[in-house]
């Protein structure tokens, strides 16, 4: 009688092939530059995350300094060359005739000595420096990244995805609903920005949920134009064939097969999104449609920065953009890492 010997090999299930996120995220940690990217990103997010709880700069807008309080590291400013005017001698002068305002000068500065008087803690120097009120410029960045990067990222996410599906639809589909999609697309580019961004903010009001909206409704047709037409040139080839010929849904094909191959362009759109976005947020503020005047951004304080140059008091302008620049040159090289672990013919290289 013959002992059939079992195969242990063919008794184990098979290896199962790494999916597509899963060897793009292998390539990405493999990228030293978008992990460290991605690190100065989380921790964006985690500063934001505790202002909006109040954890971290919940008293921007106490005056806990003296106005145009000098950065630390500066030391404190001189005393004003002003009081060392010397007054000349003679009969007193009616200063009236000159400045209608002089007689209420001393009354202003009676109620100067007691407000210094009220805030015994004001301070010469702050870590950054103080704004015209006192304010401290540090606080006022890490506030002001709260709303900035709220309405950049997030305008940025509906943008790409009105762009992403409505690109989807007119490139997999085509016909009708493509020449639909592409009446609308016309009709956006054919009206100047400004005036959308108008059109809507009449509409919808003013705050920082509207400015959201107004980014993201005014901002899709470039990722829609690069999604169209990566998805008519997918639609056609044999790995999508294949999948409707064992029954894949649309859907699906749309989705699950054509969507992480050109993943790469998405990102790339979203991280230029972004940036625009951060940046267009400072124009809307500058033109009272954007931010308002009891909150922070870095659209604001840069807004306030215009007056404070003429003075010499540039450290506003320094933080701000300091975070601003810090923020997008991470985000910019966290996609730009995303996109290549995401490439189709960069994995096809391994």
């Amino acid at each position: 009688m013959s002992t059939v010997i079992a195969n242990p090999a063919a008794a184990q299930p098979a290896a199962r092939s790494e999916g597509v996120w899963g060897l793009a995220w292998r390539r990405f940690r493999a990228d030293r530059v978008g992990m460290v990217s991605m690190a100065i990103v989380g921790a964006f997010l985690v500063l934001i995350a505790l202002a909006a709880l109040g954890l971290v700069a919940k008293d921007w807008q106490r005056e806990v300094g003296l106005p145009y309080a000098n950065p630390t590291f500066l030391g404190a400013a001189p005393p004003s060359q002003q009081e060392a005017i010397p007054v000349p001698d003679g009969p007193p002068v009616d200063l009236s005739d000159v400045d209608p305002l002089a007689p209420r000068y001393g009354e202003w500065e009676q109620r100067a000595k007691q407000y210094e008087a009220s805030e015994p803690e004001r301070r010469e120097t702050l870590p950054f420096g103080g704004d015209r009120l006192g304010r401290d410029v540090l606080s006022k960045a890490i506030k002001g990244a709260q709303i900035s990067v709220f309405v950049g990222v997030l305008a940025a996410l509906l943008a790409t995805a009105i762009g992403t599906v409505l690109g989807a639809l007119g490139g997999f589909f085509g016909g009708r609903l493509g020449d639909f999609l592409e009446w609308v697309y016309n009709v956006f580019t054919s009206i100047p920005g400004i005036l959308l961004i108008f059109a809507f903010a009449a509409v919808l009001g003013r705050g920082i949920d509207t400015v959201v909206y107004i980014l993201g409704l005014t901002g899709w047709t470039g990722i829609y134009r690069q999604v169209r037409a990566e998805f008519m040139k997918h639609a056609v080839r044999e790995y999508v064939r294949s999948a409707e010929a064992i029954g894949a849904s649309a859907a699906s094909r749309m989705f699950r097969h054509i969507l992480p191959n050109v993943s790469h362009v998405v990102l790339v759109q979203l991280s230029i999104l972004t940036v625009g976005f951060i940046k267009a947020e400072v124009i809307l503020s500058y033109l009272g449609l954007g931010v308002p005047i009891d909150q922070v951004s870095w659209g604001t304080m840069l807004a306030e920065a215009q007056s404070e140059l003429i003075l010499g008091r540039w450290w506003q302008l320094a933080a701000a953009t300091l975070f601003m620049a810090v923020f997008v040159t991470a985000f910019s090289l966290m996609t730009d890492a995303l996109r290549d672990a995401l490439d189709p013919k960069l994995r096809g290289l391994e």
